[in-house]
């Protein structure tokens, strides 16, 4: 048995059950022992899709995306999917294959120095000089992205290393990190409140019944990030909607006057929180490297709730006299993307939705009533075009559920050679295409912030009906409201694209 023979059996008895990715010359020892596995291989058109698809399914499923390449171009072509992940904190493996160890730091065919280029983007890197270094690396890899998950992992391959047959296969002794030093004071901060609150973020995901039944019996209200949102629905009283630049007001004025602010498994970002009064503010995560505020406490969220003692507090009522209506204007107006948009997730109840990035995208998360966790993927700390497909893709392999992508027009053109990994796998993912011929967002901002005509944001479309077409997929195109409604009522299924013709349209800047 060889290196990678034995690594693709570590991924095995991790429970890995799909990897995305594209076979390369020095990564062909694990393609060839991956080949007689149980693991399924997804085949993408492009790395950064390997990646972006990868993302998805550690969302959308109980165990980790892994994604693998092989070195050089392969390699790199990851690099600004795997740096969106890193901003969102997901927890992934990516494997990138090497030339010989003799050879890396040499001017050689698809030399490049990967471990230095992916130190800023991961959490962890490894670049093993032997064949027990590579059992080590991957048992530690996939042992911290499950039980201290602070983002995605790398691990460079040597080709000469994969194929070395020299190796112990050592048991692994790894701890997660923790410091509660901080618990007493928290407590001591919890039990005086009269007015403590929960914000949670994705890290807190897991924990949602446990919370859910904290928040009810204390009377604690719930806000959430964007990542966080459905960890309890949105139609429960007990949980004020989103926070931060695009608060809901009940969220705001909880934010503005909660004297304990209790933020589980978030990153705090300056969208979240652009002020943070430290004095108030108990932070827990996982990874220290995010923690903000007085009181800093690394560790599992589980572990702290279950750990800390509340009190019964009786605020939640003047919150819920606040309207909590986000009023987007023009959602009856015809073919306008919000009213596009409204349509859409009505006829999509229970379905999961990803998003690209885009104008489009603020109309989303303003009109999006989240009833569950997971169900509306963004990239949203990085937020790069060409997310929406491949992420569909990784989704739709996660789970068994309908994958709605919402793409604008030049997001699609990103990455849609990924709808020929669609129809080969057959997926049931509907991607609509919210077609305005234009980059809109910037074309705003170019008006607004920098009194500015519009400059370089044309775009001169193909015909989508036709590109889908020559994929063997499906596709329609809908220039007004009352088709689109029409269309909505049949029973649609994957693979199927829908371009829509809609209006250029501002989005509505943050109050």
């Amino acid at each position: 048995m060889n290196v990678a023979e034995r690594l693709v059996e570590i991924l095995e008895e991790n429970g890995i059950t799909h990897i995305f990715g594209i076979p390369g010359e020095q990564i062909m020892p694990m393609y060839k022992a991956l080949s007689s596995s149980d693991i399924k291989h997804v085949l993408t058109r492009h790395e950064q899709a390997a990646a972006h698809a990868a993302d998805a399914f550690t969302r959308t499923s109980d165990t980790v995306g892994v994604c693998m390449t092989t070195a050089g171009p392969g390699a790199l072509n990851l690099v600004m999917a795997v740096s969106s992940a890193y901003k969102d904190n997901i927890p992934m493996l990516i494997l990138t294959g090497d030339n010989e160890l003799a050879k890396r730091n040499e001017n050689m065919f698809q030399s490049t120095p990967l471990k230095d280029i992916f130190s800023n983007i991961t959490y962890e890197n490894y670049s093993p000089l032997n064949g027990s270094e590579a059992i080590f690396a991957m048992k530690a890899a996939l042992y911290g992205l499950k039980n201290n998950p602070k983002g995605p992992i790398h691990i460079n391959l040597s080709k000469d290393v994969l194929l070395s047959e020299d190796f112990l296969d050592i048991d692994l002794c790894y701890l997660c990190e923790s410091d509660m030093s901080s618990l007493d004071a928290a407590q001591e901060l919890i039990l005086k409140s009269k007015k403590p609150l929960f914000v949670l973020g994705a890290g807190a995901i897991s924990q949602a019944e446990n919370i859910k039944t904290l928040a009810e019996t204390y009377g604690i209200p719930v806000t959430t990030t964007f990542n966080a949102r459905g960890i309890i629905s949105e139609d429960e009283d007990i949980n004020l909607g989103l926070v931060g630049i695009r608060s809901t007001p009940r969220a705001k004025k909880a934010i503005d006057e909660s004297d304990c602010i209790i933020a589980l498994g978030s990153i705090a970002s300056e969208r979240t929180f652009p002020e943070i009064d430290e004095d108030r503010f108990i932070h827990v995560n996982i990874n220290k490297d995010v923690l903000k505020g007085k009181y800093q406490i690394q560790g599992d969220v589980e572990e702290v709730i279950m750990t800390l003692e509340f009190k019964k507090v009786d605020w939640i009522g003047e919150l819920l006299e606040i309207d909590n209506t986000v009023h987007v204007e023009g959602t009856d107006d015809d073919l306008k993307p919000q009213a596009v948009i409204k349509r859409i997730f009505e006829a999509f109840p229970d379905d999961i939705f990803v998003s690209d990035a885009g104008s489009h995208t603020t109309f989303e998360m303003l009109l999006y009533n989240a009833k569950y966790p997971n169900h509306l993927l963004f990239p949203g700390a990085s937020a790069p075009m060409g997310y929406g497909l491949p992420a569909g893709i990784g989704a739709a392999t996660a789970t068994d559920k309908r994958i709605i992508v919402f793409n604008g027009d030049g997001g699609f053109q990103m990455n849609l050679q990924e709808l020929a990994t669609l129809r080969n796998n057959n997926l049931n993912v509907i991607v609509f295409i919210l077609n305005n011929s234009e980059l809109g967002i910037i074309r705003q901002w170019q008006e607004d912030f920098y009194d500015m005509d519009s400059y370089q944001t044309d775009l001169a479309n193909p015909d989508f009906l036709k590109l889908a077409a020559s994929y063997g997929i499906d596709a329609v195109q809908i220039d007004n409201l009352t088709d689109l409604k029409d269309f909505l009522k049949n029973d649609l299924k994957g693979p199927l694209v829908v371009e829509i013709k809609v209006n250029k349209e501002n989005i509505p800047l943050p109050n």
